[in-house]
């Protein structure tokens, strides 16, 4: 399993890369993993305002469906289309397959974040 250093994680499962007031967002391997073949992704429309832990879309794959959630407030600058109509993108490379991009609205406040080595106890704890 790939867990990336640069990268902030969810216990959910989704990966942040937060650079100037932007955090790129997309799901972790851990999660493309558990999900198997994904078939469906749904992604909000840009200007959607989220806040932390708010429903921001949907991936579906063949054993189940599964909500995306926000680990960050802001506003959606741009959503990852191509996964749309491509969302295999997601198991294929699940660090390069961003889902949605989010200006931030409280800076770089990532406290609830983990980083690297909490998320990889995170999901050593849940096998």
């Amino acid at each position: 399993m790939k867990i990336p250093e640069n990268l902030k994680y969810t216990t959910d499962h989704e990966w942040a890369k937060i650079e100037d007031g932007i955090a790129t967002i997309g799901i972790t391997d851990y999660a493309q993993d558990s999900l198997g073949d994904i078939v469906f992704v749904e992604l909000p429309d840009e200007g959607t305002e989220l806040e932390v832990g708010d429903t921001f879309g949907v991936v579906e794959s063949i054993k189940s469906v599964s909500d995306l959630y926000a680990p960050l407030s802001g506003k959606v600058l741009e959503k990852n289309s191509e996964l749309e109509d491509q969302p295999g993108l997601c198991n294929e490379a699940p660090f390069d397959s961003w889902m949605i991009k989010l200006q931030l609205s409280n800076g770089e406040n990532s406290t609830e974040l983990m980083n690297a080595n909490q998320y990889k106890e995170h999901c050593e704890g849940l096998d």
